[in-house]
């Protein structure tokens, strides 16, 4: 649309010069209030994509092996450098040759077949994505566990993977293979009378030495072990977090994978290899997690573009290893640029590193501005979708304009998204979506009031766009509303509310479950933590709802980190607790202004960078339970004008009934 609209412009004939000038403010008017390139950019980085995913299909060439097989060929990529980790690097030949001796080992120890599922519990490493590409190569599917966790969810899911064979990074194993959590794997029926035992390998550095120095074979398998996947085949299983039950395996079809790996590319304009001036994308966020894997990895290996690898993140080190490597690009998720904003300024934070461009998801608006500012980084990248959905939204910003925004559309963007996308009211006792008692259908909020999300699926072939969750129909199933607007259509559930407003921005207002009723009003959390988060005393604010006895609904709690508050013995100052009561009843309606304080010294997140709130909210306010963790806990009592101590005595009283809050 825009390349139509400069040629109507160059066509202009010379006896309408006078009127140019007319015409061009007109259409930068309407280009302005339309927003056009937005779309027209997204636009064509989607049908590219599709287009190019198409001729892979066509082909039987859809296994992402043979992406790399072809860059380790091609004689202007083959030698560039692939990854760097650590100090050392791999190009992309060097890569084929480890990966054909990893899937050696595959074939030849563990007799590893195609369909198969291999899991993997690894801190990041090239080992791993060896391992994953190498699983990929005989035509297996990766299962990525999170190093994380440990005991009944660590079991849980290596046993939901279905896996015959699990590989264990070395830090990995000390945790997670127990005396209790080996015997349960080592277990006869674990994986079912009928079925081989499950294999256990602990990755060691020796066998890592053998098969990367080129002693252990290699195997290239058979173009057939490899051959006739379709769109809706498994490309790998990505876990969830489980911050609300045990983690469940998101299938991610290979489709999906593709498709991402080369729109992301495209749409942020990630150079390769082979460019005159080629990017070095930076990935410290865990790559059992689909930002890292499917938007970092993947994009290098589609695109041919350099990854370098961090073990893990961490705020200390982060700008060192982007620098050290030169990179141009870097991923994020959640909270994790906050981090990166709380160390003190210093001198060079705009003119030590090269990076032009973060591309993640989770962002918080109060962060966006000052992370741009203060690092002098001229593009965020901002997505929104779950490993598991079927659409996603896309924010390119550069101005302020969509600062905050988890998604922006022009004209063409609304229209096509007006017939796949909904934001419908919500039933907030059910926590579902809500239908009119007389139609029985779901309800659209108006424009710029918050709603639950909805994609629109084909009912007769959910599949085709949705598959769900590997061998769980019921949570699979979850996540699929019919009759929404008719009978017999159907929609996928995203879970989160947001709204959009007539500017044609997407909002996230919160996720359903973190919303909590006080005071007969909904209260958002994510509003909340983005007015605490901009207090100068307060680095992050996890905010949550708690039961209180005698009290309907639940209490706002926000769990903050504050600057200077290193231990439970650090004294956080009078002065402190009133400028947040100032800051909260200024910024918030009088219902969501937080009741308690709970004052932490450690964040409390998953491995992504992703606020947990579970665990703070079943341990609620009650101070003989919260003082086992160290932290304290103040709240704003009513009539006063700054936080206080809560106490047993306090909490005695709000127990009796003898105060209300």
């Amino acid at each position: 649309m825009a390349s139509v609209i400069l040629s109507a412009i160059s066509s202009i004939p010379a006896t309408a010069a006078l009127a140019a000038p007319g015409a061009l403010a007109g259409l930068a008017y309407l280009n302005a209030r339309w927003r056009l390139p937005v779309d027209v950019h997204l636009f064509r980085c989607i049908i590219q994509s599709q287009m190019a995913f198409n001729r892979r299909e066509k082909a039987d060439r859809i296994n992402s092996f043979y992406v790399l097989e072809d860059h380790a060929h091609d004689a202007r990529i083959k030698d560039k450098t692939f990854i760097i980790y650590q100090g050392q690097s791999w190009t992309f030949k060097e890569t084929y040759d480890v990966v054909l001796r990893y899937a050696g080992y595959l074939h030849s120890q563990h007799g590893i077949r195609r369909g198969e599922i291999v899991a993997l519990n690894f801190v990041n490493s090239p080992q791993f994505l060896f391992l994953t590409l190498a699983t990929w190569s005989v035509g297996a599917v990766p299962a990525f566990i999170n190093y994380n966790l440990t005991g009944d969810a660590f079991v849980h899911s290596v046993s939901v993977s279905t896996a015959r064979l699990l590989i264990i990074d070395p830090e990995v194993a000390s945790k997670v293979l127990t005396e209790q959590t080996t015997s349960t794997l080592k277990g006869a029926d674990f994986r079912g009378a009928d079925s081989p035992s499950l294999e256990t390998v602990v990755f060691t550095q020796d066998l890592q030495s053998t098969l990367e120095s080129g002693y252990g074979p290699s195997f290239r398998a058979p173009d057939n072990a490899r051959g006739g996947i379709t769109a809706r085949s498994p490309g790998v299983l990505i876990f969830t977090s489980g911050t609300t039950g045990l983690p469940k395996a998101a299938i991610v079809p290979w489709e999906r994978k593709i498709s991402g790996a080369m729109l992301i590319p495209r749409w942020i304009g990630l150079e390769p290899v082979t460019s005159k001036r080629p990017d070095r994308f930076y990935v410290s966020m865990p790559l059992y997690h689909g930002t890292a894997f499917l938007l970092g990895f993947n994009c290098c290996l589609e695109n041919a573009t350099t990854l370098v690898l961090s073990r893990k993140f961490s705020v200390s080190k982060f700008w060192d290893e982007l620098v050290a490597a030169d990179a141009t690009v870097f991923s994020y998720v959640g909270e994790t640029l906050r981090y990166l904003l709380a160390v003190p300024p210093q001198p060079e934070d705009r003119t030590r590193h090269r990076i032009r461009l973060a591309l993640g998801n989770g962002l918080r608006p109060d962060v966006w501005e000052r992370f741009k500012d203060r690092f002098g980084i001229e593009t965020i990248a901002e997505f929104y979708g779950a490993t598991e959905s079927v659409a996603a939204s896309f924010n390119l910003n550069r101005n302020s304009f969509s600062s905050g925004a988890i998604g922006q559309l022009g004209l063409l963007g609304e229209l096509h998204c007006s017939r796949i996308q909904a934001i419908v009211d919500i039933d907030w006792e059910r926590e579902e979506p809500r239908r009119d008692a007389k139609t029985g259908f779901c309800v659209n909020v108006p424009r710029g009031e918050p709603g639950e999300l909805l994609y629109a699926v084909d009912a007769k072939d959910i599949a085709s766009k949705y598959v769900g969750y590997f061998g769980n129909k019921k949570a699979s199933d979850s996540k699929i509303w019919r009759d929404v607007f008719k009978k017999g259509d159907a929609w996928f559930r995203s879970g989160d509310v947001v709204r959009f407003d007539k500017e044609g921005r997407m909002w996230f207002s919160d996720r359903i479950g973190d919303t909590f009723r006080w005071r007969s009003e909904n209260v958002s959390t994510s509003e909340v933590a983005g007015v605490l988060g901009r207090h100068p005393a307060i680095i992050e604010a996890n905010v949550y709802g708690v039961e209180i006895p005698n009290h309907d609904g639940r209490a706002g709690c926000a769990a903050v980190l504050l600057r200077g508050v290193t231990s439970p013995d650090t004294p956080v100052s009078e002065d402190v607790l009133a400028s947040i009561a100032s800051v909260a009843r200024a910024g918030l309606p009088k219902y969501a202004v937080p009741v308690f304080l709970r004052v932490v010294t450690e964040v409390v997140a998953t491995g992504n960078n992703k606020q947990q709130k579970h665990v703070l909210r079943k341990e609620g306010v009650e101070p003989a339970r919260v003082g086992v963790t160290g932290d304290r806990i103040f709240y704003l009592r009513p009539g006063s004008d700054r936080f206080e101590p809560f106490g047993g005595e306090e909490w005695d009283q709000v127990r009796s009934g003898t105060v209300k809050l």
